[in-house]
């Protein structure tokens, strides 16, 4: 009776292994690559697998986005200026056969992929263009590695440049460098706004040189400017044309210095004279 219950829980024991080793249950994202004697038969799931043991070997394969960081990596520029540029990578695996039986880590043949292909790639630019250009830079890598990671059947969905690590006097050269361009600017514009202004007083200038009545105007009104200030002195100088059409007005004749020539000598003093006189 012994050897019976022996023999059956032998038997159960037996039936239990050979079930554990047939039986394998693949999510939704896992496919099994499935070998027979070790050639290639198939790819199986999701759901239910039975296999035959020690017949039929499974390897899963993850069909998610794998997130794959990339170590920093040393890069000299074209422009000769060294930096420490690390990256992520995100692909996928789109056929399971090429993945398990085109390569034998493709994990790691990605990491080391995308590593080289970094350094090569960023080396053709020059620093300004790693600063100021990544969505280009990371859409010429992504480019890159798909090409070449398609014979083993993965998919690189993004490259992402994390960090470009600088030294310390690069740090202060490129701030040194964007203070220069923000003085260059500044002396633009008020190069610009002087410029916009001198067009603007010639045309000032000349619609008033058109209308003598607008220069007086614009001369009384620069009086009145002036006249708001209570602390200020005004020296208010005498138009000619006033002196003469004052001298005409009293019966006396005033000359201005423009008519100081020959004859009229003689008649400029009686008038000045004879101006006084009424003053007095």
């Amino acid at each position: 009776m012994i050897f019976d219950y022996v023999a059956y829980l032998v038997l159960a024991l037996l039936i239990v292994g050979f079930l554990a080793a047939a039986i394998r249950v693949l999510r939704e994202y896992e496919r099994g690559v499935v070998f027979t004697l070790g050639r290639f038969t198939g790819v199986k799931g999701p759901g239910l697998i039975i296999l035959v043991p020690f017949v039929q070997q499974m390897v899963r394969v993850d069909l998610r986005v794998i997130v794959q960081d990339v170590p920093p990596q040393d890069v000299i520029s074209r422009d000769n200026v060294s930096v420490k540029v690390n990256a992520v990578i995100y692909f996928r695996i789109v056929d399971p056969e090429r993945a398990i039986i085109k390569v034998e880590n493709y994990m790691a043949a990605t990491s080391q992929l995308a590593q080289t292909t970094l350094r090569s790639v960023l080396g053709k630019h020059e620093l300004d263009e790693m600063l100021a250009e990544r969505d280009r830079l990371n859409a010429d890598i992504q480019q890159i590695l798909d090409q070449q990671t398609d014979a083993w059947g993965i998919k690189v969905a993004n490259v992402e440049i994390k960090h470009v690590d600088l030294n310390e006097n690069m740090v202060r050269a490129i701030a040194k460098q964007a203070e220069a361009e923000r003085l260059r600017r500044a002396k633009v514009i008020n190069a610009e706004g002087e410029q916009q202004a001198a067009e603007k007083l010639v045309e000032a200038g000349r619609l008033l040189a058109a209308e003598p009545r607008a220069m007086q105007l614009r001369y009384f009104a620069a009086l009145h400017d002036i006249a708001s200030e209570r602390s200020s002195t005004i020296v208010f100088p005498l138009p000619v044309d006033l002196l003469t059409q004052l001298g005409n007005a009293i019966g006396g004749q005033v000359v201005g210095p423009s008519n100081a020539t020959g004859s009229q000598d003689s008649t400029r003093e009686p008038g000045i004279a004879s101006l006084g006189a009424k003053r007095a």
